[in-house]
């Protein structure tokens, strides 16, 4: 049989939004138990994942069940579609007040109230428990070790020193790299890192990490992440199957004459949206330009080149995702949704809705998600097939299971 380079999965972020992966990764698991009926491989298609924010934590679940792919698919898909809201922030009455007025202080009286200074919008503690439920990260060493995965990528934005910052750990020893204010680390994964990578600007408080010695505050991973395909290159990948969270095949946004001075949640969704979703396009449409250049070159050329094509195929909603959230604002709890209406949220309203859909960690939205995400990546069902065939890493998987099975 044939086997085809290591594949790679890329995950991007965009808080609740992600819940439209985890849909792709349905269709993919379905996809895959079409394409191997006559010989089923229970083990994990990609040997190299690569997740940033709420990314970060689907590809983390994935990675932590390697030995089982439909299993951990499964996982993550029975938690989305039971989401609340409750279950990664607090929603309480008190807790949101609290940190309002905190806010409120800051902002009237300055260095007066620096003992009381907030760190973030939302307090998401609640996510931590979620996380150690969901995310089994004792399990990853094991998964490497028996080789049911290459690698696993989480990557997180320095605070402190500026640099966005890509954790790994590997089944082998792979040399970090070095880039322009980017830089890779090669250290033992744990929650913390996923507290980190998902720590949404202003919304969620920052987590400090420790590496060879020095501690620093990180935030989301996605903030600075000027080559999201990076990570998943470096650590071995030749062919990536990129799940994205908006934006690329969605259809163009009508234009509307609006002499209304933007709301504070226009403004805020506007920000995120280029943190979560402009990073990935532009480095798909770099990657898609280099490959082009390379065909144009000779074979021996080509064979001497540093860089190399990548094999890629792009999953990305085919509906706006702000669109979908706007249906769905009404479903967040009451102390919510007054938080959101103070920046100009409205339910039943587009405008505004690009901040919400980060934020609608609710089953019936999250559940909607899920659907359209399934459906998008059957349509991809013959793209599919060609990325899913076996390659060289679950080839010699399969050989290294075979050898030590017993007669």
């Amino acid at each position: 049989m044939y086997a085809l380079p290591m594949t790679g999965l890329v995950l991007s972020g965009g808080g609740a939004r992600a819940a439209y992966q985890v849909g792709v990764l349905r269709a993919i698991a379905r996809i895959r138990r079409e394409l191997l009926q006559e010989a089923p491989d229970t083990g994990n298609p990609f040997a190299v994942i690569s997740g940033t924010s709420a990314g970060a934590i689907n590809g983390a679940g994935l990675a932590c069940y390697a030995d089982d792919f439909d299993a951990g698919v499964e996982r993550l898909a029975e938690a989305w579609a039971n989401f609340h809201a409750s279950q990664v922030y607090r929603c309480d009455t008190l807790g949101l007040l609290t940190n309002g007025l905190r806010w409120m202080g800051v902002m009237s009286m300055g260095w007066t109230m620096r003992r009381l200074r907030p760190k973030s919008l939302l307090d998401n503690s609640p996510l931590a428990e979620l996380m150690r439920r969901l995310v089994p990260m004792h399990r990853l060493p094991t998964m490497l070790a028996r080789r049911h995965l290459h690698a696993l990528a989480i990557s997180a934005s320095s605070y402190t020193t500026g640099q966005h910052v890509t954790f790994y750990q590997s089944s082998t020893p792979i040399p970090p790299w070095v880039r322009t204010q980017r830089i890779a680390a090669q250290t033992m994964l744990v929650h913390e890192h996923l507290m980190a990578s998902s720590a949404i600007p202003f919304i969620f408080p920052a987590t400090r990490l420790h590496h060879e010695g020095r501690g620093a505050w990180y935030g989301d991973g996605s903030m600075r992440q000027s080559s999201p395909l990076s990570p998943a290159i470096h650590l071995g990948a030749k062919r990536l199957v990129i799940i994205g969270a908006g934006r690329m095949h969605q259809p163009q946004d009508e234009i509307v004459h609006d002499h209304r001075y933007p709301s504070l949640a226009q403004v805020a969704g506007h920000a995120m949206s280029s943190i979560f979703l402009d990073a990935l396009s532009a480095d798909i449409e770099r990657m898609q330009r280099v490959n082009r250049t390379l065909e144009g070159l000779s074979a021996d050329q080509r064979a001497n080149h540093p860089l190399q094509p990548i094999e890629s195929i792009v999953i990305a909603p085919s509906q706006r995702l702000d669109d979908v959230a706007a249906r769905h604002i009404h479903r967040l709890p009451k102390s919510v949704q007054l938080l959101l209406r103070s920046t100009g949220v409205r339910a039943g309203q587009r405008q505004g809705a690009a901040l919400a859909s980060y934020l609608l960690f609710e089953s019936a939205y999250t559940q909607e998600l899920l659907e359209l995400g399934e459906k998008d990546g059957m349509a991809q069902r013959e793209a599919l097939h060609a990325f899913l065939q076996p390659s060289e890493f679950t080839l010699m998987r399969t050989q290294r299971l075979r050898a030590v099975a017993p007669r």
